[in-house]
């Protein structure tokens, strides 16, 4: 059902526009942790990739999409993501399926868990270097026409 909802959402009309389909992105992992659970209560993966997809992928993509996109908005900067924005989305991805990935696959967990702490933090790092100064300057004002 989860699946379903997404699919409904169209979320490749906010391909252009990486703020709102990062979320999207973020939403994806909802229903890939519910798969993953139904498939390990049939004992066909460990119990703690669905897990990591909720968390790692979801939770954490989506928090990362919402911190960017609010930061953006509330600092008075144009709803756009930048280069190094994207580049925050796409580390939080890959260290989430990094993870979920280490769970699967058990001979390749010590460095896919290696590559996903890496990539995982890379990802709130940036996202602190690129809008810790952002958010520390005051707000931008601009003339309403």
């Amino acid at each position: 059902m989860q699946l379903a909802r997404l699919a409904r959402w169209a979320g490749e009309r906010t391909l252009y526009d990486r703020l709102v389909f990062v979320l999207h992105v973020a939403y994806a992992f909802v229903p890939l942790g519910f798969v993953l659970t139904g498939c390990a209560a049939i004992d066909l993966v460990p119990a703690s990739a669905g897990i990591h997809a909720w968390t790692g992928g979801a939770v954490g993509t989506m928090t990362l999409a919402v911190m960017t996109r609010a930061s953006l908005g509330h600092t008075g900067r144009e709803l756009c993501a930048s280069v190094g924005t994207q580049a925050i989305y796409a580390l939080a991805v890959a260290g989430a399926l990094a993870r979920v990935c280490a769970s699967l696959e058990p001979d390749w967990s010590g460095p896919l868990l290696l590559v996903s702490g890496i990539v995982w933090a890379s990802a709130f790092g940036s996202f602190a270097l690129l809008y810790g100064s952002l958010l520390c300057k005051p707000r931008l004002e601009t003339s309403a026409t």
